[in-house]
């Protein structure tokens, strides 16, 4: 049977919140934001290593205590200037076999559940090609133009919001990120190819934190499961 592996790249700025400390390492519910990806991960009985890609120059890591991890977590510090060139890396340096699953999760995603997770690696481990965990478009979409004046309004029947983690041989994502190093996900890298990736329904708790404001939504939710 394949094995599954997980992959997180952490080697990013995290500019838009703000903060002179890479967003990674914002404290969240008492711990580095990434702390919570990484535990969700190491959690999960299906995923033997944890990887995560970090900047070559990083000096935060050290900083933190991750013992409770033992040897399931990794870190690489092979990290790129882009998404999709720390995932690259990182899949290198791991050395993994072709067909062994990589389940590649934003560090940024704090609030991942044991469920979602559970039902991604579920739905994909017998797929061909893998897929990513979304969520249906609900809001009406606005295409804007000039002076942030609605030019129209989009058609958002079909229409997914991509989230992570985001499942893919080992083999197949390293051609197809070797092929398309501009992406913003890996999906995408892998539909470059000719390929479809299955969507896996996932909740709107399972979002990425972008600005400061959400934080404080990170927290409330990460303190309502321990409840």
């Amino acid at each position: 049977m394949s094995e599954f592996f997980a992959l997180v790249p952490a080697a990013g700025s995290g500019s838009r919140m703000g903060s002179g400390l890479p967003k990674q390492y914002l404290a969240l519910a008492g711990q580095p934001m990434i702390y919570h990806a990484l535990a969700t991960l190491c959690a999960n009985v299906d995923i033997s290593i944890v990887f995560v890609v970090l900047a070559p120059d990083d000096e935060q890591w050290h900083r933190y205590d991750w013992s409770r991890f033992g040897d399931k977590l990794q870190p690489l510090f092979c990290g790129g200037a882009l998404r999709a060139e720390s995932v690259l890396n990182g899949l290198m340096a791991a050395e993994l076999e072709p067909d062994s699953w990589v389940l590649v999760h934003d560090a940024a995603r704090p609030c991942l559940s044991q469920a979602q997770l559970a039902r991604l690696i579920s739905e994909l481990r017998d797929d061909e090609v893998g897929g990513i965990l979304a969520m249906p478009v609900a809001d009406t979409l606005k295409r804007a133009a000039a002076g942030q004046r609605i030019a129209r309004t989009e058609n958002r029947e079909g229409l997914w919001q991509a989230q992570t983690p985001q499942m893919f041989r080992t083999g197949l994502l390293l051609q197809a990120l070797q092929g398309a190093r501009n992406v913003t996900d890996e999906a995408a890298a892998v539909e470059a190819l000719g390929l479809h990736p299955k969507l896996v329904e996932s909740e709107s708790t399972n979002f990425k934190v972008t600005y400061p404001q959400d934080i404080r939504l990170a927290e409330l939710l990460l303190g309502s499961e321990k409840k």
